[in-house]
């Protein structure tokens, strides 16, 4: 008797994915997160053209600890205070209400009215504005 021979099976070989998975918002759809630290490309003048990548780090209150976009120095940023837009309108308000004689001076000596300024200590640069 003779043994019937089939076809061979196939010879299965590994072939890798084209690409990595996708992240678990792209896989439900969702929106890519914007998170407050957004890169940004600072073109530098070197030999070698070399481009440093920074950090906007977002300001508040307090001194920040970032790098100076200026000097590209790590620091911990000066901060100044000086009043802002809603001192002046609360006391325009507070005149208006009739206490005119030193009472509509006391929302510029509030820290909730004021803007805070931002400076880099080494290079003496401006860094930006936290607005009340």
């Amino acid at each position: 008797m003779s043994k019937a021979t089939g076809p061979t099976p196939p010879q299965y070989t590994y072939v890798p994915p084209p690409s990595a998975p996708p992240s678990y918002q792209e896989a439900v759809g969702g929106v890519k997160p914007v998170g407050p630290f957004t890169p940004v490309v600072a073109p530098v003048a070197t030999a070698t053209n070399a481009t440093i990548v920074t950090t906007v780090v977002p300001i508040g209150r307090q001194a920040t600890h970032m790098i100076c976009p200026s000097c590209h120095a790590e620091i911990e940023t000066t901060t100044r205070t000086e009043p802002g837009m809603i001192a002046y309108l609360s006391g325009f308000v507070i005149a208006l209400l009739g206490c005119w004689l030193g009472c509509c001076l006391i929302p510029c000596c509030i820290d909730d009215c004021m803007d805070v300024h931002h400076t880099c200590p080494n290079c003496k640069a401006y860094l930006g504005r936290y607005r009340r």
